[in-house]
């Protein structure tokens, strides 16, 4: 396979710098850990406000991401602890790196299942590193993420909660055909409807052949609150399409919820407007009491 041509949601995502608060805030602590995944080691950046209230592990979207410390520290200063870590084979973490730009396929259900076990080993590190074992733990990602998140929360009940940010609620042959339909033009939904964009999901023929992975299966086995954020102009990822099918997922008793902030796009989580990433502080702090049921 020629998987060098492969667009798989690796639009790298731009880290825009937040604005700052009219005050100073106060200092947040940090440090660099390491831990062990699958015979290599990753490392990355733990902060450490004075008393947490949630906790998070950020979960790379595609792309030769290294930890996203910009965001991490947005989060920290609402007093929610944070490990951020370089990706697999990417600036100081070991193994290999999988992807386009390299010339192999990153959406192969092999791969993903590779990912989703380093953001849990992610997780138990940032567990060790805790001031109690009761302050609540998710996954925060981007993307690509929406299909390792629920992987790694079914193998780790130490995850309460889960947001995602742009993240595809369909295959990863759907993506690609969304994707290579829309070739990531930014003005895509001014010229094509919705209905044109779902027959090309339903029948483009697939040009490439890969072990396709549902993160609706994962999804079905978790028992923890999730929510999705999207931008209504996205050209990478289905929102409408991915919202319908969180709520067919709610309907079946899933605590699932989504947002769809008009006139954003595929970078909803770094666009000018700070409202997508602070309705998900909103929503993680409101549930900080949260506990999973029985998975």
């Amino acid at each position: 396979m020629h998987h060098v041509l492969v667009r798989l949601l690796c639009l790298s995502l731009l880290l825009v710098p937040f604005r700052p608060h009219a005050e100073e805030p106060p200092a947040v602590a940090s440090k660099e850990v390491s831990f062990e995944s699958e015979g290599v080691t990753l490392v990355g950046t733990l902060f450490q406000p004075a008393h947490p209230r949630a906790a998070v592990v950020i979960v790379h979207g595609s792309g030769q991401e290294k930890r996203m410390t910009d965001f991490a520290a947005r989060l920290a200063r609402d007093d929610i602890a944070v490990l951020t870590y370089d990706k697999r084979g990417v600036g100081g973490s070991g193994g290999v790196y999988a992807g386009p730009e390299v010339g192999t396929n990153n959406v192969d259900a092999a791969n993903l299942a590779l990912l989703a076990a380093d953001a849990g080993a992610s997780v138990d590190a940032l567990v060790a590193h805790l001031p109690s074992r009761d302050v609540p733990v998710g996954l925060v990602g981007f993307s690509q993420a929406t299909w390792i998140i629920p992987l790694a929360a079914k193998t780790r009940p130490a995850v309460r909660f889960m947001v995602l940010f742009s993240g595809p609620v369909v295959t990863a042959r759907e993506q690609l055909r969304f994707q290579f339909y829309t070739q990531g033009a930014p003005d895509f939904w001014k010229t094509h409807t919705e209905a044109d964009a779902r027959d090309h999901i339903r029948n483009d023929p697939d040009r490439y052949q890969f072990a396709d992975t549902d993160p609706r299966d994962a999804l079905a086995a978790l028992s923890i609150p999730g929510l999705w954020l999207y931008g209504d102009v996205d050209v990478q990822a289905p929102v409408r399409l991915s919202v319908e099918r969180l709520d067919a997922l709610k309907a079946q008793g899933k605590a699932y919820e989504s947002q769809v902030f008009p006139g954003l796009g595929h970078n909803v989580a770094f666009a000018d407007s700070s409202e997508p990433v602070d309705a998900a502080v909103r929503w993680i702090t409101a549930r900080t009491g949260t506990s999973p049921d029985n998975r």
